[in-house]
């Protein structure tokens, strides 16, 4: 029971959690689509991480270069793996269609606005010949970064007092600021507002016991949509 638990509560770094799972399950999907590009193929993922790449066996593959971008820049360890400074939002460093694949993992509900989410949909778009996006569902019935069943849909301030006064999100009391800056910078997307932000583009639909938990947006020519 309490090695379940903790599968259910681990963040998406550690191996045996579901969050994990989803992702080593979303990342078959991405090596799928790319399967056949012409080499090397250059990555651009906003928001990510060199863990998330190596988990997936990225560092291996030194036809493809992935340049990672933060807002801080980050340690990357690998030779095909570069790191930059820069905002989701403005991407200007970058010419259209630099880059093969613009991708990202769960970034664009972290950026405050829906204004600032149509800035990177539109940036990623501009810098990639392809683009794959991926963004949890606002209506799916778990929040994904609470665990608390649809405490999206409540009040601000009973969330606030919720992740601060009780342990019911990931089974801790959060730090005040933390649980501040987290409630305002999370905007979670719907199916039909995500399709808008990628109009060109296929949405793909991640199940979970067959509801819609988080959303892909891309334009690899697939049967995936």
């Amino acid at each position: 029971m309490k090695k379940l638990f903790n599968r259910i509560l681990g963040v998406s770094t550690e191996q045996d959690s579901l969050g994990n799972k989803f992702r080593q399950k979303r990342m078959v999907f991405f090596k799928e689509s790319i399967t056949g590009m012409n080499r090397p193929l250059k990555i651009l993922d906003v928001g990510g991480n060199e863990h998330f790449w190596v988990n997936s066996g990225f560092h291996e593959e030194q036809d493809i270069d992935i340049t990672i971008l933060n807002l801080t820049k980050i340690e990357t360890n690998y030779p095909n793996f570069r790191a930059v400074a820069g905002d989701a939002t403005e991407l200007s460093d970058f010419n259209d269609n630099e880059f093969d694949i613009a991708f990202s993992n769960s970034v664009i509900e972290h950026l405050y606005t829906k204004e600032n989410q149509v800035k990177m949909a539109n940036e990623m778009m501009r810098v990639g010949k392809f683009y794959f996006v991926q963004t949890p569902n606002k209506y799916f019935f778990m929040e994904p970064h609470y665990l608390i069943p649809y405490f999206q849909f409540l009040p601000k301030k009973w969330r606030l007092f919720i992740l601060t006064k009780t342990k019911l999100s990931r089974n801790m009391r959060w730090d005040r600021n933390a649980a501040q800056q987290y409630l305002d910078e999370i905007r979670l997307i719907s199916g039909n507002e995500y399709k808008k932000l990628f109009p060109a583009g296929n949405i793909w639909k991640e199940k979970f016991l067959g509801l819609s938990k988080s959303f892909i947006a891309h334009n690899f020519n697939t049967g995936n949509n």
